[in-house]
């Protein structure tokens, strides 16, 4: 239940924040160009608070509905406009300004982009290293050459430093060409060249959330020794007389190396009673514990109510951490929003030409679940979501489609090129389609939620 409210509050705090950015782009410039602003609003619906400000009167208003938002402009093709006021109006504004205020939106998503990356790169970002812990066999990464311990170096020529920016180039390179060159540093030091090579259809590598699995890719694992770190007072393994430091050694003839096998021996044994040596203080002595048992989406499993004790520095030979300067830092970040850009658009076009699945278009379910999830992690994990979805945001506003962004600039240039601007009809009937285009690509987004939750 907390995981879903925490996904429901994240989800309306980052749409609200990239809405706002969006729409304060449009106000600001169309402000600073003398058209008056009617009215602010984030959320779509009724209003459920609003207040009139400033020496033009706007309304500043809060909807119901926080999917969207919008600025009123003064527009004599939505109402009749005082004779003295008809200067300020956005349809008395020249093509050029009027394209201004129209790119100021999505230009202001990049914008926040660059500032959140600048402030994750300023206060340091945290990552593990693209370290292979192991590699399935029939597999495309078992083909190229890769081995458990390899550390992915670069992919196509580009550094990768972290797992995400290994998943990124992977995927670039593979749905582009089918094929990505990649140079590996091995557990004995020695670097190769390798070259990953995936046949037939590559939409599948596009349908997850990871590629790696896809590839063949087992993710790195720290071996945790089995040791107690946690107990709960109303878990069998208390009850038992197990305590916090004692490590399991054997149960049933069969030893124990690391946490994840005794975590595996306990879950396949539901309500057994069964003998467990443990070394407690240097000692060696044998308890019986009673395993006890939960419902889970796999079946009935075992359950002790114990937790690891996790070492220090367990990870520290497989993280990085990225940290600038002030000034490094913002080109950092805006090398980062330009990458993160130009992929955005080559999945789109590549989507468009059948090359990427429509299957990895998300709705508000899916981004409402990441929004949880990277909110939980911290705030560096949340600032990278939100300069992803900006970038996201502005570049969707910026397609050719009538009823956003991109599709009005397009009547605007039309009306450059033709000296008048473009008819009314052709106006209506391209808002229509563009209506039909956004609902259909909604109503998708939703269906690809949904079958995500049911699979």
């Amino acid at each position: 239940m907390n995981e879903i409210v925490t996904s429901i509050l994240a989800f309306v705090v980052a749409i609200s924040v990239l809405v706002a950015v969006h729409e304060y782009g449009h106000f600001w410039v169309a402000r600073r160009l003398g058209v008056r602003v009617l009215r602010f609003c984030i959320g779509f619906g009724k209003p459920i608070w609003s207040r009139i400000s400033g020496p033009d009167g706007v309304e500043y208003a809060i909807a119901a509905v926080p999917l969207g938002g919008y600025v009123k402009l003064l527009d004599e093709r939505e109402g009749p406009v005082p004779v003295e006021q008809r200067h300020r109006a956005f349809n008395r504004q020249p093509p050029v300004r009027r394209i201004a205020i129209l790119v100021a939106g999505p230009l202001f998503n990049f914008i926040f982009a660059v500032a959140a990356y600048w402030l994750m790169f300023l206060t340091g970002i945290t990552a593990l290293q693209p370290v292979v812990g192991g590699v399935e066999q029939g597999t495309a990464a078992a083909a190229a050459g890769l081995r458990a311990g390899d550390r992915i170096v670069a992919v196509a020529r580009r550094d990768t430093p972290t797992m995400m920016d290994a998943r990124i180039e992977l995927l670039d390179s593979l749905v582009g060409d089918g094929e990505a060159r990649l140079r590996v540093l091995g557990s004995d030091g020695g670097q190769r060249e390798l070259l990953m090579v995936v046949e037939g259809d590559r939409r599948a590598l596009t349908e997850g959330a990871d590629i790696f699995p896809r590839l063949g890719i087992l993710p790195w694992r720290p071996v945790v020794p089995p040791v107690i770190g946690s107990l709960s007072a109303e878990g069998s393994a208390a009850r038992s007389g197990l305590q916090v430091g004692d490590r399991i050694i054997e149960a049933e003839g069969q030893q124990f190396r690391d946490w994840a096998s005794w975590v595996e021996f306990v879950r396949a044994r539901p309500e057994q009673q069964v003998a467990v040596e443990i070394e407690r203080d240097g000692q060696r002595q044998t308890l019986d514990l009673a395993i006890g048992m939960t419902d889970s989406e796999q079946g009935v499993i075992g359950l002790i109510g114990a937790g690891v004790l996790v070492p220090e520095g367990l990870y520290d030979e497989v993280i990085t951490e990225q940290r600038f300067g002030p000034l490094a830092s913002v080109g950092q970040a805006l090398t980062r929003t330009w990458e993160m850009s130009a992929l955005t658009v080559r999945m789109l076009y590549r989507m468009v030409t059948g090359d990427v699945s429509p299957k990895s278009i998300s709705g508000p379910i899916n981004i409402a679940q990441i929004a949880g999830y990277t909110a939980s992690a911290g705030v560096a994990a949340f600032l990278a979501f939100l300069a992803i979805v900006s970038i996201s945001l502005g570049i969707l506003n910026l397609l050719p489609i009538p009823m956003l962004d991109g599709g009005q600039i397009v009547y605007q240039v039309a009306e450059i090129i033709k000296g008048s601007p473009v008819s009314e009809k052709a106006q209506l009937i391209g808002q229509q389609v563009g209506i039909v285009l956004l609902l259909m690509l909604m109503g998708f987004a939703f269906y690809n939620d949904i079958a995500r939750l049911a699979g």
